[in-house]
């Protein structure tokens, strides 16, 4: 079958009565490539080529766009329920990609619904299904202390942002937080005690996270991590330091730190160019590691 015109698809989109955006995912801000009148009725106003994850956040908050850029990351087909001015939708993924793509280079998003609360009994099966079967993903994918990603996950977005990065000729940036004598906080109030304060120090470097692609993961014993498109090592090492900050005032007692009554951060920051980068994605990774470990 003959390949159908572009314009004739935008206007298809255009006309649709079902809010509808599309996505570039191989590009590190994910911008709004096309989006319909009917999406712009729903409070997405004018999107195109803002951040995806810009816009998203502003739709349905911080915490759930966070779980649907993570969505989007994975290139997964998932829906999620939001509720957008006083309307509930299924908010449907779809990754788009031509057949000689190697990789989806798009994501369409669907507003589907939105006639009212959702009550039809398939449809709550349905949302419940969905629900399950994130949750399945996210038990493979996170943390369990933390909630945050875990290091297979985190290496496998890292690998891919690289790619992206390099395409790209843009930078990436790798802030790793280390806990303050965190061996002698384990001794004093033992494992319970200990796997709370990795969550709670998890928890608040999520919350400082500047956009929702942004990303946080646990990785070998107490060591935290940041993933961030940066453009200047200042501006990240200014990041790395309010989280550092929102860490201390969490106040939590450490007894035998050596850099205060509470639990603190160390941090070790790297920028690179991963087009001009020859180490690599994991190379680059292991060496801030073992420099933070030093």
């Amino acid at each position: 079958m003959k390949s159908v015109n572009r314009r004739i698809l935008e206007q298809v989109i255009a006309e649709s009565a079902e809010p509808v955006i599309v996505v570039r995912v191989d590009h590190s801000e994910w911008p709004v490539a096309l989006c319909n009148r009917a999406f712009e009725a729903i409070g997405g106003g004018e999107s195109l080529g803002k951040p995806f994850a810009d816009v998203i956040e502003h739709m349905v908050g911080r915490e759930l766009a966070l779980e649907i850029s993570e969505a989007v990351r994975s290139k997964q087909e998932t829906s999620f329920a939001v509720e957008q001015g006083g309307r509930e939708f299924l908010l449907a993924l779809k990754p788009l990609s031509l057949p000689e793509d190697k990789d989806a280079r798009f994501c369409a998003a669907f507003w589907r619904g939105g006639s009212g609360t959702i009550a039809d009994a398939s449809a709550e099966v349905q949302h419940a299904l969905l629900k399950a079967k994130r949750r399945i993903r996210d038990l493979t994918r996170d943390d369990p202390v933390t909630g945050l990603l875990n290091e297979r996950s985190f290496r496998e977005v890292l690998d891919h942002d690289w790619a992206v990065a390099a395409r790209e000729k843009s930078m990436l940036a790798i802030v790793i937080f280390t806990l303050d004598d965190f061996e002698a906080y384990f001794d004093v109030f033992g494992r319970h005690a200990s796997d709370s304060c990795l969550r709670r120090v998890g928890q608040a470097i999520r919350r400082c996270l500047r956009r929702a692609s942004d990303v946080a993961a646990r990785l070998e014993g107490d060591k935290l991590v940041v993933l961030s498109h940066a453009s200047s090592e200042q501006s990240v090492r200014e990041f790395a330091t309010r989280i550092s900050t929102a860490v201390r005032e969490l106040g939590l007692h450490h007894p035998r730190s050596g850099a205060g009554r509470f639990v603190t951060v160390s941090f070790h920051v790297a920028v690179a160019d991963a087009a001009e980068d020859t180490r690599g994605a994991m190379q680059f990774l292991d060496e801030l590691l073992r420099n933070a470990a030093e």
